[in-house]
């Protein structure tokens, strides 16, 4: 049977409004020793990890039952159990893990951020076939690496309907930070819809699933707060562009459920603890298409590690993470509380909740939503500007954290400007110098339906925390803040350059690298052993999170030789920003979106290292 029988997701109206109502029916499976050689795998109900790292495995992929919206489904798991069983590792060992394939179609696993040859890395078509039904495929592979980290499918939309886990490994050294508790927290958006309806609504109208236009209402709140001629601008300046300012998600709240443990809003997933205990959250967004923005009202989180990686102790309020990425932090309670974790969606039509408390039972107060944020000319491509003219921290030199501080222009005025033709493809071709002299692949994007626009003069966003987390009082985390604990194992300068256009046309639903979508694109070649800078720009008006397979990405973010290592790299819109990457290890890789129905109509290449 196909993923579309095997879940029984039908079509749904645009007028359905899917509430968690906090029914779970996932059945928590624990799998036999195989002669005692095995360690049974699980997903405790607590979140809590298996104190005790394993290095040999039988998972099993196949359907089970769930009820999350009142309605009974089915969803794709791993030993009976969705999220799929949390794995605990440790640096140094050999791993070893059977997966079975019990349904009907071809399946697979992908361990995200994990170090291992190509053939192990779960890709099908590049250096794996897949698991056929009925068939057990063996990874094995050393563990190079330490931190927190999950695995998921990489075949069609298995993913969204429910094939993901966490991981962590064990450093060989012992932690960095100590703490008392240790709880994962996996992030995710369920639907009773098939995805394959999602895209292909999502085909017909972009807008589908964003209810919330601006609407003569709105017009009137806006010109009563900045003037009736700078509202009329903005919304001929959007008109102009064919765009809505309001389209942060693609899919939204309308018919997502919000999880943190496979757990809905209202079933409250909670985490006990002691007052004074340091308690480590590690937080992992296995969403398809949810950017979250997480808070602990009421206690200081300190990000201790991103993307597996440590990196120096980072006070903050609330971080946003996208999909795919990992943080952990620890947070010392020192009151009974209880304490809300909350996740709120970025386009603010939904949240996941759990709860932080000293018995069960409790709930903590949850915390109105934020207002909706709304896209601005920045993330448009055209750099700091306001409405009436004036330009910040448009000179492209501008170091990380200071985006404010090139002297404004004083002569560009948005109403003698040409939006469409600001926008046209090809607009782009201002050259934006990395740090380093290096031969430079750039590309000129040429008109087509695949470029709805191009950004004239995409900037470093690497120090804001992002679209709706401006001037909220609250500490936010921004990429400029990651400074790793150690330096960086390469010192060498890079000895190329490639530039990639992060490219789209919301109104078609067309997602591709430089204009192109996978099908019509080259490969990406590396020597082996080569030191390579990767700059990218966005050009839509969506966040992207761009993940390169096998090989690590150090985010250039002012922070010296202490750059943080990234597997996934969030992208603002109209941002330009550079990575460094060294080919050591070959293979073919992939690089995509992790947005995944962008991955699946065609942001996604192929990175050959030979």
């Amino acid at each position: 049977m196909s993923i579309r029988s095997l879940t029984g997701r039908g079509a749904i109206t645009r007028r359905r409004f899917v509430i968690g109502t906090g029914l779970w029916g996932a059945a928590l499976a624990v799998p036999q020793r195989s002669a005692g050689a095995y360690a049974p795998v699980y997903t405790p109900a607590s979140g809590r990890p298996d104190p005790l790292p394993g290095t040999r495995f039988d998972l099993t992929v196949g359907s089970v039952p769930v009820n999350i919206t009142g309605a009974r489904m089915h969803a794709v798991g791993v030993n009976g159990s969705t999220p799929a069983p949390i794995l605990r590792w440790r640096q140094g060992d050999t791993v070893e893990l059977n997966v079975t394939n019990r349904l009907d179609e071809p399946s697979s696993i992908h361990w995200h951020g994990i170090r291992v040859p190509a053939d192990m890395d779960g890709v099908p078509g590049l250096s794996f076939g897949g698991i056929a039904p009925g068939d057990t495929f063996t990874y094995r592979f050393p563990l190079h690496q330490s931190g927190t980290y999950w695995y998921h499918s990489h075949s069609g939309f298995q993913e969204q309907t429910g094939l993901y886990g966490a991981l962590i490994i064990d450093p060989r050294d012992g932690y960095a930070q100590h703490f008392d508790r240790d709880y994962v927290m996996v992030l995710s958006d369920w639907t009773d819809v098939d995805p394959e309806d999602i895209v292909s609504n999502l085909k017909f109208q972009s807008d589908y699933y964003n209810f919330r236009q601006r609407t003569v209402g709105t017009f009137f709140r806006d010109a009563h707060r900045q003037g009736l001629g700078a509202t009329i601008r903005d919304r001929l300046q959007w008109g102009a562009m064919n765009m809505a300012p309001t389209d942060i998600l693609d899919v939204s709240g309308i018919i997502y459920t919000y999880l943190i443990n496979g757990q809905s809003p209202g079933a409250n997933w909670t985490g006990l603890f002691r007052p004074g205990e340091r308690i480590r959250l590690r937080f992992i967004n296995a969403s398809a298409m949810t950017l979250f923005d997480v808070r602990v009202p009421g206690l200081t989180m300190t990000v201790v590690q991103a993307d597996g990686n440590d990196v120096e102790p980072i006070p903050v309020d609330e971080f946003r993470i996208g999909p795919a990425e990992t943080y952990d932090v620890i947070v010392e309670p020192t009151a009974d509380g209880p304490y809300t974790v909350f996740a709120q969606a970025e386009d603010r039509t939904g949240y996941a909740r759990g709860t932080l408390a000293t018995r069960p039972g409790l709930a903590g107060p949850v915390p109105p939503m934020d207002p909706r944020p709304l896209r601005t000319m920045t993330d448009m491509g055209m750099g700091n500007m306001d409405m009436k003219g004036g330009m910040a921290g448009m000179e492209m030199g501008s170091p990380p954290g200071k985006p404010g501080d090139a002297p404004a222009s004083g002569g560009m005025d948005m109403d003698h400007m040409d939006m469409k033709q600001a926008n046209r493809p090809g607009a782009a071709a201002m050259d934006m110098p990395g740090t380093a002299a290096a031969p430079r692949h750039k590309t000129e994007l040429k008109p087509g339906v695949a470029v709805q626009s191009v950004a004239m003069m995409p900037i470093n966003r690497l120090a804001e925390p992002g679209d709706g987390l401006e001037n909220n009082g609250r500490r936010v985390l921004t990429y400029a803040d990651l400074r790793a604990t150690i330096p960086g194992a390469d010192p060498r300068p890079p000895s190329r350059e490639i530039t990639l256009h992060l490219t789209g046309s919301m109104e078609r639903f067309i997602w591709g690298f430089d204009g192109k979508k996978f099908s019509e694109a080259e490969p990406i070649r590396l020597t082996l052993g080569e030191r390579v800078r990767f700059v990218l720009i966005n050009d839509t008006m969506m966040e992207h999170p761009i993940h390169l397979h096998g090989l690590w990405s150090e985010l250039e973010n002012g922070q010296g030789d202490c750059r943080p290592y990234k597997h996934t790299i969030t992208v603002k819109p109209g941002e330009r920003l550079s990575y460094l990457v060294t080919a050591d290890e070959p293979g073919l890789w992939a690089y995509h979106c992790h947005l995944l129905y962008h991955m699946e109509v065609g942001m996604f290449r192929t990175v050959v290292v030979s």
